[in-house]
């Protein structure tokens, strides 16, 4: 009995040394999220965004991905060096380094949609977050729906 209680101890020790981003060695804890605006026009959507570091660990690098409804035209797109096209209907962008509480630089990415949609919705969420573990994902996924009109739609 005294046996399982000390394994059982030490198991939870363990676990919490690894939940634990203060011990050494483990992976940095980082909190992102992305705020920005989208605007359709003609079957075009551009899309600004500012990804953040909440923190607490700053993050080298992390990759943000976009995903639309509606497919993208096909052909080339024409995206900022640091973005790739990954899909019919989505996009992958560095966001190059974020201290911690801190803002990155600014993302601006114009896709073609194919056809001319009334309406699409744009999906905003991390891919990868430079190594570091993310334990708030509400605050890095984000969704909004842009109408053809010239107006900016805000997340």
């Amino acid at each position: 009995m005294r046996r399982m209680r000390g394994l059982a101890v030490w198991g939870a020790m363990g676990m919490l040394a690894v939940g634990s981003p203060a011990v050494a060695g483990d992976t940095a804890e980082a909190d992102l999220s992305y705020h920005g605006s989208a605007v359709m026009h003609g079957g075009r959507i551009d899309v600004r965004l500012t990804p953040r570091n909440h923190g607490p660990a700053d993050v080298a690098d992390a990759t943000v991905r976009l995903r639309w409804s509606v497919p993208l035209a096909a052909g080339e797109q024409r995206l900022p060096e640091r973005c790739a096209r990954t899909g019919e209907r989505s996009v992958v962008c560095r966001t190059g380094a974020l201290a911690a509480d801190g803002l990155g630089e600014r993302i601006e990415v114009g896709v073609r949609l194919r056809g001319r949609p009334t309406e699409a919705t744009v999906a905003i969420d991390t891919v990868w977050a430079g190594g570091s573990v993310d334990r708030n994902r509400a605050n890095d996924q984000q969704q909004v729906l842009v109408l053809d009109t010239g107006d900016a739609y805000y997340f």
